[in-house]
């Protein structure tokens, strides 16, 4: 049988998206129950490991792995759209009272002979205290702001994060970072799986080429998340939160 004897319907179609939509997504009693009072802003992998020319994976451009094409366009992601957005939605956290938590790489011995196995084989590793460890300046953690150290992809896998979520009371997840399509997809899939409200800031994050930008976002919206971009994301929560105020 090819393609072409196959139900139209049923070819280059999701036919679970309404599902999904409305399950996941849309889910407007949960609006009802102040799932988005109580939300947290997720900041992941933004630090020097992964995120800075000449450091960690981009120490020697020649040997990255990733073409300079695409270091380029990597870097002009961040430093014009994804560090100032993720900047100005910790900044409004911060002014509301809501909690930013940060997520970075590193390992608890300075010879990272915790990592994960993947990680070893990536040679991704960022010691305590080593420069790969440290956060971009712009949007370095403040205060008492929780920092969470993993040694996997996702942000849950292999740290307490979904404890101390649930100590605070966090109901619903922005998510901002890199890469988007493996950190960050590994954190989103696993945050929906634990019963979050997880909204993918698509303007907040950033991988190495515009068309795996593109497929991850699109394969994550409507199903595990809902996708905005900035100015959304923080007219949204501000109006759910003058919504509580006065209610």
């Amino acid at each position: 049988m090819t393609a072409d004897n196959l139900d139209p319907r049923f070819v280059n179609v999701d036919p679970l998206r309404d599902t999904y939509h409305e399950s996941i997504v849309a889910a407007p009693e949960r609006f009802q129950r102040d799932y988005l009072e109580r939300a947290a802003l997720l900041c992941i992998d933004m630090q020097y490991l992964d995120a800075a020319r000449g450091y960690g994976v981009f120490e020697d451009a020649q040997k990255a792995g990733v073409p300079i094409a695409a270091q380029e366009y990597y870097f002009d992601q961040l430093d014009r759209v994804v560090l100032p957005n993720v900047r100005r939605l910790q900044d409004f956290f911060r002014a509301n009272d809501l909690e930013v938590i940060h997520i970075r790489i590193q390992s608890l011995t300075r010879d990272g002979r915790d990592r994960s196995s993947g990680h070893k084989r990536l040679g991704l590793h960022a010691a305590p205290g080593s420069k790969e460890a440290e956060f971009l300046e712009p949007v370095a953690p403040q205060g008492d702001e929780i920092v969470i150290n993993k040694t996997t992809s996702g942000a849950f896998t292999s740290t307490i994060l979904a404890y101390v979520l649930s100590n605070l009371d966090i109901r619903a997840l922005y998510v901002t970072g890199v890469y988007t399509d493996e950190c960050i997809s590994t954190t989103v899939r696993d945050a929906c799986d634990y019963g979050y409200f997880v909204t993918l800031v698509s303007d907040g994050c950033a991988t190495v080429t515009e068309e795996r930008q593109d497929f991850t976002i699109g394969s994550l919206k409507d199903r595990y998340v809902r996708v905005l971009d900035t100015p959304t994301a923080l007219e949204e929560i501000g109006s759910r939160l003058t919504g509580a105020n006065h209610g």
